[in-house]
């Protein structure tokens, strides 16, 4: 295992000589000094100049549609998208049958897990989605071993096997994405002798982290990427533990993203001395959005408020339904007692009437929320 200090002397290298703007970096935290890539943007760029923006792509082989829409490139060559270094942290080899149910439709989730599995060798069935009786069916009669899809759809695949009394008994692993993992279904299927992992990802940028064979502690960092976790709405970043808004610079040549939002919250795990860097997976949703009166509220007019006013470190927009009519609360942490300045800007950001408190430093959660919807859902 590489230390370090060579892994980021690499990842730095690796940087630099896909992205020109980057030579002059010294160390990869230098990256906080370059914009925000985040999907709306991306949309409009796409939009001027299809199908992909003005980002050099080369060696593209396949294009992709995401919602949006998103459009995305795939290539070629062997393991594109890095997913095959999940499939091998769980063992996975040529003795494996992987039956791939993620969709081949539009969007490459497939493609990924399918150029994954044949990187380390083995067999893919390339079933799509649905269609239960006959995953099941096809699983018994082929000898899948390695399931690849949502954390779910597969315990519908051996309820429905056990229905017709078929013996999935060989389907010993599975490697789930797209959707939480919870601990009742992992153990549901420990419980019936198959090893359940799973990893982080999107469309736009690959494999992200992923868990390990004999590791569900956090998901380690993919080498092929650099994470930074940075405060919603801004590209500063927050301390390890503190969760964020997840930033993935690519060092892949083909689609070089540089910074780029997906638009999830995580955090960086504290960091033992000889271990891996590790997140610990997703935490929500970073685009914190919401709409009042008919004006939206967004993190980045958080960011812009508090940049007009350095001494104060955070704050949080609440939205709060009362007597039938809606309030916004921001609090500030600030030691300030005259708060006639951050009126007046919250004011002149936000465009809407807000109630503005201070809080003692330090007492707003770390979760990552910049804006929070408290209104009751009707309905």
């Amino acid at each position: 295992m590489k230390s370090d200090d060579q892994r980021h002397a690499d990842q730095l290298s690796q940087l630099q000589a896909i992205h020109p703007q980057t030579a002059d970096f010294k160390d990869l935290s230098d990256l906080t000094g370059l914009p925000v890539l985040r999907k709306d943007k991306l949309l409009r760029v796409q939009a001027e100049t299809p199908p992909f923006g003005k980002i050099a792509t080369q060696n593209v082989s396949h294009i992709f549609q995401s919602p949006g829409p998103i459009y995305e490139p795939g290539g070629s060559s062997p393991d594109w998208w890095r997913f095959g270094r999940f499939l091998q942290a769980m063992g996975l080899s040529c003795d494996d049958v992987v039956q791939n149910t993620f969709s081949y439709h539009f969007t490459p989730a497939g493609a990924m897990f399918e150029s994954a599995a044949r990187s380390v060798g083995a067999t893919v069935f390339a079933a799509g989605p649905g269609q239960t009786e006959q995953q099941a069916q096809v699983a018994a009669a082929i000898g899948t071993t390695t399931y690849a899809g949502t954390p779910d759809y597969l315990m519908s695949i051996l309820d429905k096997g056990d229905e017709l009394g078929l013996d999935l008994g060989r389907i010993t692993k599975a490697a789930v994405s797209a959707g939480p993992l919870f601990a009742k279904t992992r153990q549901a299927y420990l419980d019936r002798g198959i090893l359940c992992r799973q990893c982080y990802g999107t469309a736009d940028v690959g494999l992200i982290a992923f868990e390990t064979a004999n590791d569900i502690d956090g998901m380690v960092v993919d080498d092929g990427v650099i994470v930074e976790i940075v405060t919603p709405g801004t590209g500063e970043p927050v301390p390890a533990g503190e969760v964020g808004e997840v930033l993935v610079s690519v060092l892949n040549p083909d689609y070089p993203l540089l910074r780029f939002s997906v638009g999830d919250l995580s955090a960086i795990m504290p960091k033992s001395a000889d271990g891996p860097i590790k997140i610990v997976g997703w935490r929500g949703r970073a685009d914190q959005a919401t709409k009042v009166k008919g004006m939206f509220i967004r993190p980045e007019q958080v960011a812009q408020i508090l940049q007009k006013h350095p001494g104060v470190d955070r704050a949080r927009v609440e939205v709060h339904r009362t007597q039938n009519a809606d309030q916004i609360d921001v609090k500030f942490e600030t030691d300030q007692s005259d708060l006639t300045g951050l009126m007046n800007t919250t004011s002149d950001i936000l465009k809407l009437r807000a109630n503005v408190t201070a809080v003692p430093i330090g007492s707003l959660p770390r979760d990552g929320v910049v804006v929070s919807d408290l209104r009751p859902v009707e309905g």
